[in-house]
């Protein structure tokens, strides 16, 4: 078995498209009218209720019980980016977590939630860049200093 891909169910495909293409630069796979796929395995889906059988008034908006998530080289400049999307509701402001990541929450056009989080091979190298040994690191991070390792060798 293979996993294929992650279906959203979106009311416009047209405006989602453009979203995230335009927001998170996301590359166009295929293009099936009210469906469409990108090349990371996200695939979005106009008519939702039609595909998979169920009523309309069941596909429901801000459930809050998954989120898409990014990570992002320079976190400080897709936060400027962001700030171009007036219309994308925050779920708060950033934070910090424990083991150091910065990250957003925000709604997608159809309510979909989305996390982008500072890329942790970016956190690793902060950390590093402020004196941190990798063992301090791997406290902080509580995180086995060969899985960072793993994270800083990794090719993008």
């Amino acid at each position: 078995m293979r996993y294929i891909c992650t279906v959203l169910s979106v009311s416009d495909i047209k405006k989602s498209r453009k979203f995230y293409e335009n927001l998170f630069g996301l590359e166009l796979y295929q293009d099936y009218g009210i469906n469409i796929s990108f090349t990371c395995g996200l695939a979005l889906q106009q008519d939702f209720d039609w595909l998979v059988n169920i009523p309309k008034e069941a596909v429901l908006k801000k459930t809050n019980n998954i989120e898409i998530c990014f990570e992002e080289e320079d976190f400080d400049g897709f936060l400027k980016k962001l700030k171009t999307y007036p219309d994308a509701e925050h779920l708060g402001d950033v934070i910090e977590h424990s083991w150091g990541q910065r990250v957003i929450r925000f709604y997608d056009p159809d309510g979909h939630l989305i996390e982008v989080g500072e890329s942790m091979k970016m956190v690793i190298t902060r950390f590093l860049d402020s004196g941190l040994t990798m063992e301090e690191v791997s406290s902080k991070m509580d995180a086995s200093a060969e899985d960072l390792q793993k994270l800083l060798d990794k090719e993008e």
